[in-house]
């Protein structure tokens, strides 16, 4: 039997033709691609500015630096989340702390914030889970009056909407992915999105080691014009080969979220009334994308999640644990970043699952995946 895999980027002949004007083109490192992307995702996420970096994570330090957090601040933080949304605080000397999610969304509440906040408390960052969009409008309402800047990390959440409008469209600070697990790829490459121009145009310079000319000026210069540097800055910079690749994808984005959606509708149809399995879903305050397909398994279930992730691989199903406890890993075990207990998160991480879902995925395939879920259930029926 053929291997169904948890996830495959849709790429095909237009990203490769892109490709092959960038390197007939002769520029092939940070460029006009680049550019071009980032005015087009800006357009398409309706933000100010848009600045491309390698990766989310670069985007969220980044993010940090120009929002001016550092030493001795605090960065409320889900665990129920990929360990950078984490990280990217103690990069610039600040302390993540951790907070619980809503046990149905996976993402955090302005309650949570709100029990987390102390007087060194400078900066939220707040995730689209899966695709799942955050209540971001409340967690504002919570968080202006008080100065608190808050970060939405939009890793997954590229073609979800909240309140009628993409994610992050609100946000003043937003970082994106395009790794190969998320809608648009790049390979690897991020985004930062903001509504401050002044940021905006710092975090250009601060990710190409903080230069007073950007590589662009001086490329197009034929007596190079001298360069300063005003501060300390970082190679996060993105290529126009990958920049070429992402203005396809987001050509591309309608229509994988369309499919993507009428993938999850058919899982959350074949699941309904089932017994000890809970899919995710859309909250009431906006749609997902669906970035990732995540189920529940609870005790009604015939089989623990373990079981039934051994259960699905012997049917080649390559389905996936759910997101990780940040506040479990080594690198925070007996951190102060962990101030109260986590129940949700542990439960969660330790229950769900995330089931093959891709443009590509057909009908047979998805029906392989749904009659292996339904399988365990048969058999207690008839035992």
């Amino acid at each position: 039997m053929t291997r169904i895999n948890v996830m495959k980027p849709w790429l095909g002949a237009d990203e490769i033709h892109a490709l092959t004007e960038v390197i007939e083109s002769g520029w092939v490192a940070q460029g006009p691609r680049v550019a071009q992307f980032e005015r087009e995702f800006a357009v398409a996420m309706q933000a100010d500015h848009a600045v491309a970096t390698s990766n989310c994570t670069t985007a969220l330090h980044l993010a940090l630096v120009v929002a001016g957090v550092g030493d001795g601040n605090e960065v409320i933080v889900p665990s129920f989340s990929f360990i950078a949304t984490a990280n990217a605080p103690t990069y610039v000397g600040a302390l993540p702390v951790f907070i619980d999610v809503d046990p149905v969304t996976g993402c955090v509440t302005a309650e949570g914030v709100a029990a987390a906040i102390t007087h060194r408390t400078r900066a939220v960052i707040i995730v689209d889970q899966g695709g799942v969009p955050v209540d971001f409008g409340a967690i504002r309402t919570l968080c202006d009056p008080l100065g608190i800047v808050v970060i939405e990390d939009a890793a997954c959440g590229a073609g979800s909407t909240y309140r009628g409008r993409p994610v992050g469209a609100g946000a003043v600070l937003a970082a994106w992915s395009f790794h190969p697990r998320k809608l648009l790829t790049t390979g690897e490459g991020g985004m930062l999105t903001t509504s401050n121009a002044g940021w905006a145009e710092r975090a250009r310079r601060l990710r190409e080691h903080a230069m007073s000319v950007s590589a662009a000026d001086r490329q197009t210069s034929i007596l190079a014009p001298p360069e300063s540097y005003a501060e300390i800055g970082f190679n996060y910079r993105m290529t126009d080969l990958q920049a070429a690749v992402g203005i396809v994808q987001l050509g591309r984005l309608p229509e994988i979220v369309r499919r993507r959606r009428e993938i999850a509708a058919g899982y959350t149809a074949a699941l309904a009334g089932v017994g000890g399995l809970r899919p995710v879903g859309d909250p009431g305050w906006g749609t997902s994308n669906f970035q990732s397909y995540w189920v529940e398994v609870g005790v009604d279930y015939p089989l623990n999640r373990e079981a039934l992730l051994l259960h699905l691989a012997e049917a080649s199903v390559s389905a996936r644990r759910g997101i990780m406890a940040a506040h479990l890993q080594p690198a925070y075990v007996g951190s102060p970043s962990v101030r109260s207990p986590l129940p949700v998160t542990e439960s969660l991480t330790a229950n769900t699952l995330i089931l093959p879902l891709y443009h590509q995925l057909d009908a047979a395939d998805q029906a392989t995946v749904i009659d292996a879920l339904l399988a365990p259930l048969a058999v207690v029926r008839h035992g």
